[in-house]
């Protein structure tokens, strides 16, 4: 057995070589799958990408089966400290299934915990882990614009302090007008915000579109991809362009 700790510094006991990989974070699945597509044995019903991942569904990353992942004897169970339950997580550890859990709430936080978690898991780092790094790496030098980003609405919630997405768009020049918040992830009355100049409408985890989210402000807003701002994994090559892009 290996012993390795995750982003929590939890220690987490693995095989000599990892065979049986279940994932019940998207951003994870396309991870691993990228590199080592024919260790995943299980997934969430919102891993999507890769496309024709053919592996047995758990359900979401809020309520996983259980038992079905039990079933699969997995090596290692994936997972994310927001995305998933604490409740669940600590369930799976005490039948003893390794659970490696990420919790990344920066660019270079997410790089970090990529690397110790497929060095871990896979064994190796893909080409696309220094590649994002790259992209990401040039500071951001042009006009900077104040931003609200929500997440949700009925209710509305937006971005708030220490998020993952909110640290990508200050990259770009994009600043959360709430990341003084005493919450990661407020509600918000879209009457009484403090001063922007855009706002930020993701597809997912509420799919907004710009024909539901955009009436509601008196700001110009944009749509942008949900998998590109929220996701840390491959998608983070092609990331910095494209959102730049949709935010123009």
């Amino acid at each position: 057995m290996n012993s390795a700790r995750d982003d929590l510094g939890n220690v987490v006991e693995l095989p000599s070589e990892v065979r049986r990989v279940v994932s019940i974070v998207p951003s994870l699945t396309e991870s691993i799958a990228s590199t080592r597509a024919d260790l995943i044995v299980g997934a969430t019903d919102w891993c999507t990408h890769p496309a024709n991942l053919d592996v047995i569904r758990v359900r979401g990353t809020k309520n996983p089966d259980l038992e079905r992942i039990r079933e699969l004897a997995p090596d290692v169970v994936v997972a994310n400290a927001e995305e998933n339950r604490a409740v669940d997580l600590d369930a799976l550890r005490s039948t003893g299934i390794a659970v490696w859990t990420t919790a990344p709430a920066t660019v270079p936080d997410a790089f970090d915990s990529l690397e110790r978690m497929l060095s871990a898991i896979v064994g190796d780092v893909p080409p696309w882990l220094p590649d994002a790094r790259a992209v990401w790496s040039a500071p951001y030098e042009g006009m900077r614009r104040r931003a609200v980003i929500p997440i949700w609405r009925r209710p509305w919630m937006a971005l708030g302090r220490d998020t993952f997405a909110g640290d990508l768009l200050s990259r770009i020049g994009i600043d959360n007008v709430l990341r003084e918040s005493t919450e990661r992830y407020p509600r918000i009355d879209v009457d009484a915000l403090p001063e922007y100049d855009v706002v930020v409408l993701p597809d997912e985890p509420y799919p907004f579109s710009p024909d539901d989210g955009p009436e509601e402000f008196a700001k110009p807003a944009r749509c942008v991809s949900g998998r590109h701002l929220t996701w840390y994994g491959p998608s983070l090559v092609e990331a910095r362009e494209l959102l730049s892009g949709q935010l123009a």
